[in-house]
C-alpha cells in the first residue's frame, strides 16, 4: 500500500472505527503526540476533548464520510453527521431535535500518524437547527425582506485572542457602511463557545444588488485609505470567515 492510499485509510479508521464506534483507544494509534487540540491540549486527548463534547450531548451521532481525497502529506475528507440533541452542548440545552451538520478538514500526517487539522463545518446551519439563530435570515434584521432587497450575511469564527481587535473592528465597518446609499439596516449576533472562540454573525441589508456592489466598492476603498488589509488581519488573528449574499424567498 502507497503512503498516500495509507493515509486515507489512517483517515477513514479516525471517523468509522475512533469516532462512530467510539473506540477512543484507537486515537493514541492514530494521533501525534505534537498534534495541538482546539482547546489547548496535545496529543490524542486534544483531539478526543470537541468529539467527546458532541457525543455527549448527541449520544447517536454517526459521521458519514462523502468524500475523501490525498495528495502527498494531506488527506481531505468532507462528511456529514447526524445526531439527537438530548444533552447540553456547550450553552444550549437539550431540545431532542434530530440534527446533521456537514464540514470538511484537511489532515496533515507524518511517519502514519495526524500531526495537524483544518476542520471546517457548518456553524451557522448547526445554530439553526438548535433554534440559537433563526433560520430566516429576515428574522435578524427583525424587518420583512422587500423581494429587491438582498442581504450580505457573514459569520466568522474568532478565537480569543483576537476577539478585540476584531469586534473594534466590525464596529468601523457598522458605522461606515450606514452612510452609504442604498443601506437599509444591518444587525450582528454572538455566540461563546466553550472552548473561547466566539461566533458571529452580521447581517446588512441592501435595497437591491447594485446597491450592494457599490458597497463593496465603497468598502474597498475605505480600506485603501486606511491601509488595511482584511485578508492580513484574518489571518494573523486566526479569524475563519464564511459569507454568502442571501434574497428573498418567492412564497408560493
Amino acid at each position: 500500500m502507497s503512503a498516500t492510499q495509507n493515509n486515507k485509510e489512517i483517515i477513514r479508521n479516525l471517523y468509522e472505527q475512533a469516532m462512530n464506534q467510539r473506540n477512543m483507544g484507537l486515537l493514541q494509534e492514530l494521533i501525534a503526540d505534537s498534534y495541538p487540540g482546539l482547546q489547548g491540549q496535545l496529543g490524542a486527548a486534544g483531539f478526543e476533548g470537541p468529539i467527546a463534547q458532541l457525543i455527549k450531548a448527541f449520544p447517536d451521532i454517526q459521521w458519514h464520510i462523502q468524500h475523501l481525497s490525498a495528495e502527498g502529506d494531506q488527506v481531505t475528507v468532507q462528511w456529514q453527521w447526524q445526531g439527537t440533541h438530548t444533552g447540553q452542548y456547550l450553552q444550549v440545552a437539550a431540545t431532542g431535535k434530530k440534527v446533521s451538520n456537514d464540514g470538511m478538514a484537511i489532515f496533515t500526517l507524518q511517519d502514519g500518524k495526524i500531526i495537524k487539522a483544518q476542520i471546517q463545518t457548518d456553524r451557522l446551519g448547526f445554530l439553526q437547527q438548535l433554534d440559537v439563530l433563526p433560520a430566516d435570515p429576515a428574522a435578524l434584521t427583525g424587518r420583512p425582506l422587500h423581494k429587491d432587497w438582498v442581504q450580505f450575511i457573514d459569520k466568522f469564527r474568532v478565537p480569543a485572542a483576537g476577539q478585540q481587535a476584531f469586534l473594534d473592528r466590525v464596529r468601523v465597518n457598522r458605522a461606515f457602511l450606514k452612510t452609504l446609499p442604498g443601506f437599509v439596516t444591518d444587525a450582528a449576533y454572538t455566540y461563546s463557545e466553550q472552548e473561547g472562540d466566539l461566533i458571529c454573525v452580521t447581517v446588512a441589508t441592501w435595497a437591491n444588488q447594485e446597491a450592494l456592489d457599490k458597497a463593496k466598492e465603497a468598502v474597498q476603498g475605505l480600506y485603501k485609505a486606511e491601509g488595511f488589509d482584511p485578508g492580513t488581519f484574518f489571518k494573523r488573528l486566526g479569524i475563519v470567515v464564511d459569507r454568502g449574499v442571501y434574497a428573498a424567498l418567492e412564497e408560493r
